[in-house]
């Protein structure tokens, strides 16, 4: 797999995202039986800062938000609840996936919010942009019923708890 990682806020190596991203990305990729030395993506490691400014370039919203994702390819389903295209390969043989931007702040707030292990929530999250990366959403209920399900699918096989399991703590475990 070619997974291109740019970290612009150094608090994510303390964290130990390259380990944690490589394995989270390489869960969802075996989860679709995709061959992990096609696929390529970037991970853009930021602030909240960075990532107020991409979300408000891309999605109009002048705040920080966890995680955003830019698919290479629009891979969506038409209906709701349905599965998203399979991703191909390009001319050179490579399957390109697209970005993800995720932040520090965010995340490690929504981490100590939710009584979970910052690690355990970055995985969470690549997880959550790779599956947007592969065409899944949550706009729609039945979209976001099949996301949250691949999702603990995927992280339970890391050894990774039900990110959806509430407990004390208001808005636990929501991405978006």
């Amino acid at each position: 797999m070619t997974l291109d990682i740019s970290i612009d806020d150094s608090r994510w190596q303390e964290a130990g995202l390259r380990p944690n991203a490589e394995q989270a990305v390489a869960a969802v990729l075996a989860h679709f039986d995709l061959d992990a030395d096609d696929c390529e993506l970037s991970l853009l490691a930021c602030d909240d800062a960075r990532i107020t400014e991409l979300n408000t370039e891309f999605r109009q919203k002048a705040k920080p938000t966890n995680v955003l994702s830019w698919p290479a390819v629009d891979l969506s389903p038409e209906e709701a609840g349905g599965e998203p295209l399979p991703p191909e390969a390009d001319f050179t043989g490579e399957i390109p996936l697209g970005d993800i931007a995720i932040a520090y702040e965010t995340c490690a707030r929504e981490a100590e919010a939710a009584h979970k292990p910052l690690v355990d929530h970055l995985r969470h999250l690549i997880v959550h942009g790779v599956l947007h990366l592969l065409g899944y959403d949550h706009i729609r209920d039945p979209d976001a019923t099949l996301m949250e399900r691949l999702e603990v699918q995927i992280l339970g096989k890391m050894g990774v708890d039900d990110p959806y399991t509430l407990d004390d703590s208001p808005n636990q475990g929501r991405i978006g």
